[in-house]
């Protein structure tokens, strides 16, 4: 372990690929689905994950997977429950998530895995890692099914409330999202409102849509794109979505929702006759690959970007394939070293510019 103390928050600089604490008491099916996952992530994928939970549990699974060489654990007492929100970081100072955060802060860790509760998480990991300095709050980033390169939207969930220039943060955030992810170069940004003509929205839009048009100069410049609707979301007319986290959080499930309800009626129709049944066992390939891609676990999960380590929180009822995807995804951030893309667009501007914004919106 390093000599790092608990009060000291720094990324580490490694050489060696990122380690992943996976969080084995997290998710409606933990910890065998966690357990089997991190195994996965291990053996199929070559990751390094270390899972955090009670010893005595997680042995006995990786014992029926006969890993117990593979992948360490280290021991938590506590864990996370579903129900709970973000008063879960104060009662359960113990939990696996915490402990998880607590091996990022000494540099025994570089990234946490968690299909726990999304307001507990959030919550744990924003007291224990901190944001990074010059970031307002942090943002939960998801990928929408676009096509080859998913379009990701900021925030989903972690903010119900925001000002204008969170809003432009959660731009820069999702800008170096699509970068380190995805390879993006040069991310087309919009911003949800009611309507794509400019002034359309309610006053957090508008105001925010005059900061991100500003933004269009400098080494870590916005290329904004303007206002997108609800429509539009899955249309890859931009790479990064921005809007606040209540608007996300009912735009991604009503996506989630609609993706379910199409693929279960295509179900139906594929299996009402005998020929409808022969031509879809003729298009099982193209079926098997719509479904991958409209799957919620194919993605890995939501990044939580901005604090001083990498979050991924996986689905509640994420399967095992869901984890080993959310390892992947936190390996390819951290490894992709994202904290530092995050720091260098946030540092870019001259100090404090969007503290005098929120400043001057109040008067």
């Amino acid at each position: 372990m390093s000599g790092t103390s608990d009060a000291e928050t720094s990324e580490v600089p490694r050489t060696s690929p990122p380690i992943i604490a996976v969080d084995a008491m997290g998710g409606d099916h933990a910890p065998g689905e966690a357990v089997r996952g991190a195994v996965i992530a291990a053996r199929e994928h070559g990751l390094r994950v270390v899972l955090v939970g009670r010893r005595t549990e997680i042995h006995a699974q990786l014992s029926e997977l006969d890993a117990l060489r593979d992948i360490p654990v280290v021991h938590a007492e506590d864990n996370l429950a579903m129900h709970e929100g973000a008063l879960a970081s104060w009662r359960r100072p113990r939990s696996s998530a915490a402990v998880a955060c607590r091996l990022i802060r000494r540099g025994d860790a570089d990234a946490l895995v968690s299909a726990g509760s999304t307001g507990g998480v959030v919550a744990t990991s924003t007291v224990r890692l901190r944001t990074q300095p010059g970031v307002l709050r942090p943002a939960l980033a998801v990928t929408l099914p676009t096509g080859e390169t998913p379009t990701i939207m900021v925030d989903a969930g972690a903010n119900a409330d925001a000002k204008p220039e969170m809003l432009v943060q959660f731009a820069h955030l999702g800008c170096a999202y699509a970068q380190t992810a995805f390879g993006v170069r040069k991310p087309r940004v919009g911003l949800l409102t009611i309507g794509s003509e400019p002034g359309k929205g309610n006053r957090l839009v508008r105001r925010a849509t005059e900061l991100l048009a500003a933004t269009a100069e400098g080494a870590h410049s916005i290329d904004f794109r303007g206002n997108i609707e609800g429509h539009d979301l899955l249309a890859g007319k931009v790479d990064v979505v921005v809007t606040d986290g209540h608007t996300g959080n009912v735009a991604l499930k009503s996506v989630e929702g609609t993706a379910a309800f199409a693929m279960e009626a295509v179900r139906q129709a594929l299996t009402s006759t005998t020929l409808a049944k022969a031509g879809a066992f003729l298009q099982r390939g193209a079926l098997r690959e719509l479904r991958e891609r409209l799957d919620s676990e194919t993605y890995g999960g939501a990044a939580l970007l901005g604090l001083n380590g990498t979050v991924v929180i996986a689905h509640g009822d994420s399967r095992a394939k869901g984890i080993a995807r959310a390892c992947r995804l936190a390996h390819d951030l951290a490894g992709g070293r994202i904290g530092d893309q995050i720091r260098r667009r946030v540092h870019t501007r001259p100090p404090n510019w969007l503290h005098r914004l929120a400043q001057s919106e109040e008067r």
